[in-house]
């Protein structure tokens, strides 16, 4: 099939590269220029695992273009997917100008049939709308459809996810839609769900907040385990082997971060109080994710007495392994806290560096690996868990360092273990009191 994919952000130039290496030929299109420029040239803005080769290959082999024109990507296609961004108020409402401002553009555009396909995370009713912005300027009133497929990328596996999925949903009006779509995504031999288009909004939105309230649960069982001595471990692993619960998402730690679940969770609250519900579990969900940074500085605190002054070292800055995305990350919140206490901060990531440089600017000391960052620490904070964090040597750590403190943020390492070495620590509901 000819496909556009309308945004060539994370989710456009995964689903982008992936289709076209489904043997699709893909167009991506970016209002960003310079994005674009860098892509013609083989150029990645974002590190995604396997993504670079992805792209290059089925650039070399002529399925995947790049362009900033919507008008030439959208002639030239039959399937436009709108993968624009989706950014929160400040109210937590999803902003949908440029979900609006590409579906008065196709109708501006398309020469003849087109199928329109939501990819973004968009509200519920979100389709209504662009249906009815490309009616208003469909002057030529060309045959159109408007679908909703929303995308369930894991940042750092997205790939994986794309052409392995756990399931495709596919929100349709019509049997020309389904079938178009149905026949895009056979190679996959997924499990499809096939419903209308208002479910399949419901449906990321729901996923997302759900899991949500799932990592929040856990980090309140960590919060009482730190109380009573006991070991959050043992007890998601006694949890997650129950069928109906599950172990994934039962990790705790420094609260959830990245783009979809903060913003997802937001959102979905900001939905259902226009709709007159009040969704309270999600509120809860929220309030205590946020609280989970300030109870780590709590625990620093407890650990070094006064923080002015002090060198703390985090390690690990973009929201989740695998990825250079820092958006939302809690590393970075625990830095501004930090900061405020009048800490000198060092930091330390394997891909997210370049971003934070520009992000945080001066006051921060970024060094070059993560035994540079322990050097003269007083504190050493493990915020995002890279497997070569897993992988340290902790006695040259504590050689290193000049107080042997260590918060981690991620329980990956084991309480015993780092206690013999001679390591103050810290976890999250390790029992530690």
């Amino acid at each position: 099939m000819n496909i556009c994919i309308a945004g060539s952000g994370y989710v456009g130039l995964v689903t982008g590269a992936c289709f076209a290496d489904l043997g699709n030929n893909v167009i991506c299109m970016d209002n960003d220029k310079a994005k674009i420029a860098k892509l013609k040239k083989g150029i990645i803005p974002i590190y995604e695992p396997g993504l670079e080769e992805l792209v290059k290959r089925n650039k070399k082999e002529g399925r995947l273009k790049f362009t900033s024109s919507l008008r030439e990507a959208v002639r030239a296609s039959g399937v436009i997917f709108i993968c624009v961004g989706t950014p929160p108020r400040g109210n937590g409402e999803a902003d949908l100008s440029f979900v609006e401002h590409v579906s008065r553009e196709i109708a501006l555009s398309m020469p003849s049939y087109r199928l329109i396909v939501e990819k973004s995370t968009v509200p519920v009713n979100t389709g209504e709308w662009v249906a009815h912005t490309i009616k208003v300027f469909n002057k030529r009133n060309i045959k159109f459809d408007v679908a909703s497929n929303p995308e369930f990328l894991r940042e750092g596996q997205a790939i994986e996810d794309f052409m392995h999925p756990d399931r495709i949903v596919i929100g349709v009006e019509s049997d020309r839609a389904r079938d178009i779509l149905l026949e895009l995504y056979k190679p996959l031999n997924a499990p499809m769900v096939i419903t209308d288009i208002k479910s399949a909004e419901l449906i990321k939105h729901a996923s997302n907040s759900f899991l949500a309230t799932k990592i929040s649960f856990i980090n309140a069982i960590a919060n009482i385990c730190d109380t009573v001595g006991a070991d959050v471990v043992e007890v998601a692993r006694g949890m997650g082997l129950d069928r109906r619960i599950g172990s994934n998402f039962l990790s705790a730690g420094i609260g959830f971060g990245g783009f979809c679940l903060p913003k997802d969770l937001s959102a979905f609250v900001r939905i259902a109080e226009k709709l007159g519900y009040d969704f309270g579990i999600l509120k809860e969900a929220q309030r205590v994710n946020d609280n989970q940074r300030r109870l780590l500085i709590k625990k620093i605190t407890t650990l070094l007495w006064n923080l002015p002054k002090k060198t703390i070292s985090v390690l690990g800055l973009s929201f989740k392994p695998d990825t250079d995305d820092i958006r939302y990350s809690p590393a970075l919140d625990i830095v501004t806290l930090l900061r405020a206490e009048g800490a000198h901060i060092k930091v330390y990531d394997p891909k997210a560096m370049p971003k934070v440089k520009k992000l945080l600017g001066g006051g921060v000391e970024f060094c070059e690996d993560a035994y540079s960052a322990a050097r003269s620490s007083d504190c050493l904070i493990v915020a995002t868990e890279w497997n070569e964090f897993k992988e340290l040597d902790f006695k040259k750590i504590k050689r290193l360092m000049r107080q042997p403190v260590v918060i981690d943020g991620r329980n990956i390492y084991d309480p015993k273990d780092m206690r013999a070495l001679g390591f103050k620590y810290a976890g999250i509901g390790r029992g530690n009191k």
